[in-house]
């Protein structure tokens, strides 16, 4: 698989956010990352539907809005009206049963449904769905806040998630081109980077250094 960067819109600066959007997208970016947080489930408050509807306006880069709010089922059309071609639910937030029918309905619209666990939470609570994921978030940090330092202990994760599952996996939290090497080999193909990529002085070259890393 070819490996696809996702830059985190959490770590760009919000008051110039669509020349941070265009400084990626120019850079060579796959994908936006986008993080929408309750202060519920995280203990952190994001975005909603409104910015994501904006951002749509300011790119044609695929948007992955990764849900990590509570009941996610009651919030997932406002987004992909505003725009979102990917739309991750985690795991601990959503049962298996709600997380099929929402697949179903987002497939139906040409949206991709994807799953996400966080560091302490086994790849068994998802395996019943994986046939309904179009791709798996590996969270690697705990979530909420950007910055955080990667958790090594998920690479084993990946590693046997690779073993059962052929879609996408991608890999959010503390990523760089420092551990990005350890991910692709475990099977990681979608990593996505916050600080990493919108603090460096050069966005291209950070980002090619992690889609290259081995």
């Amino acid at each position: 698989m070819s490996i696809k960067i996702a830059p985190s819109i959490l770590s760009a600066d919000f008051s110039c956010l669509d020349r941070e959007i265009r400084r990626v997208e120019l850079a060579g970016a796959d994908l936006l990352h986008i993080d929408v947080m309750d202060g519920h489930f995280v203990p952190n408050i994001t975005i909603g539907p409104v910015v994501v509807r904006h951002i749509r306006k300011t790119t044609r880069l695929p948007l992955d809005v990764h849900l990590m709010i509570e009941e996610p089922q009651n919030f997932i059309d406002d987004f992909v009206r505003a725009g979102s071609n990917m739309i991750t639910m985690h795991i601990e937030t959503i049962s298996g049963s709600k997380f099929k029918a929402q697949s179903a309905k987002l497939r139906k619209k040409g949206v991709r449904a994807g799953v996400s666990l966080n560091p302490a939470t086994p790849l068994n609570r998802i395996k019943s769905v994986l046939s309904y994921a179009d791709f798996v978030l590996v969270m690697s940090v705990n979530p909420g806040f950007s910055g955080q330092e990667f958790i090594p202990s998920v690479i084993p994760k990946i590693k046997q998630l690779r073993a059962i599952f052929d879609g996408g996996i991608s890999v959010d939290g503390g990523v760089n081109d420092k551990v990005a090497g350890r991910l692709i080999k475990a099977g990681a193909n979608i990593l996505a980077a916050g600080s990493y990529i919108f603090g460096a002085d050069n966005v291209k070259v950070a980002m090619e250094r992690i889609r290259n890393a081995r």
